[in-house]
């Protein structure tokens, strides 16, 4: 009767016995602690700062606002508050669908020739200084689109967002939104179409052996695994809109108003385009009320990213990406 010891191999032994770390683990893992944890100590300076220099403008009485600034605070940043979701709103009705469109035709339609050369002029679109935007929006989009905001006028006149007299020289929310969508466009692009890219060849494959076509196989097997993407492809264009300044002031003749129209006269300006206006100017407390409008701005694009990040943890067990 032979007796049997189940003495471990050499390699066995060897991964038995822990590694040490090596320097460049350290180093490595050093860096994307302090990294993620700089990320948190920035956003908290910024808030910290902005609500230190905003606090003044919030707690002062209405008549001291009255008589060295823009008046009630709340109800002076309301209407540019509108505005800057407003204009967001429409650049991404505009942008998002030609986005998602360019991103599908590279990824599944395009032939590899032409696929390659449109992706980087789409990605070179994102390199475009936001003044270029502006000149190019107010002095030939804005005239060139004139014509069309009276016919419109004329025949849509009786739909509330085409209503009243049209502006005469084209800067209007209209035309502001389509700059916006266009500067969006790469960034919404770029990212649904490397989420369109990463989708399992054998979810494609299996589509189109059960006999789909291609925009059927795209339906069931793309989109399904591309929805948490494509979300998040799209606040983050939301984000650059929500935040543009030197095109939205360079385009739009805002003003302090609420109004749904898109194509008259007055139209609602942005927070970010009235802090870029009236900030040189600004002195004493009129400083602390236009801060505080950017703590607005700050609250809102963090709400639409805290909302765009639960979307995107909900469509995660639905989007194949597990």
């Amino acid at each position: 009767m032979s007796l049997t010891t189940n003495t471990p191999r050499p390699d066995e032994e060897s991964s038995l016995v822990p590694r040490k770390p090596r320097r460049g683990d350290k180093v490595f893992k050093g860096l994307s602690t302090g990294s993620g944890i700089l990320i948190f100590v920035i956003l908290g300076a910024v808030a910290t700062f902005l609500l230190a220099m905003a606090a003044p403008a919030l707690t002062s009485s209405p008549e001291v606002l009255q008589q060295q600034g823009y008046g009630a605070f709340w109800s002076w940043v309301l209407p540019y508050a509108f505005g800057t979701v407003w204009s967001s709103f429409w650049a991404l009705v505009f942008g998002v669908p030609v986005a998602i469109g360019i991103a599908l035709f590279i990824s599944h339609y395009a032939p590899r020739r032409l696929a390659a050369p449109l992706g980087y002029v789409i990605d070179l679109l994102a390199a475009v200084p936001s003044v270029v935007y502006g000149l190019w929006g107010g002095l030939t989009l804005a005239t060139a689109l004139q014509p069309f905001h009276v016919w419109l006028s004329t025949y849509l006149g009786w739909i509330p967002l085409f209503s009243g007299d049209p502006s005469g020289t084209g800067r209007t929310l209209l035309t502001t939104s389509l700059v916006l969508a266009v500067m969006i466009l790469p960034i919404v692009t770029s990212l649904c179409r490397e989420v369109f890219l990463q989708t399992p060849k054998l979810h494609e494959e299996a589509a189109l052996a059960l006999g789909a076509t291609r925009w059927e196989m795209i339906r069931m097997a793309v989109f399904p695994f591309a929805r948490a993407g494509i979300v998040s492809a799209v606040m983050l264009g939301l984000g650059r809109a929500l935040g543009e300044t030197m095109a939205v002031a360079m385009v739009l003749s805002g003003a302090g108003v609420i109004k749904f129209e898109m194509l008259g006269q007055q139209n609602p300006n942005s927070i970010a385009a009235v802090i870029a206006l009236d900030f040189p100017e600004a002195s004493g407390i009129r400083i602390n009320q236009l801060i505080a409008a950017g703590l607005v701005l700050f609250i809102i694009t963090l709400a639409v990213n805290m909302v765009a990040r639960w979307i995107v943890s909900r469509r995660a067990a639905f989007s194949g990406a597990n």
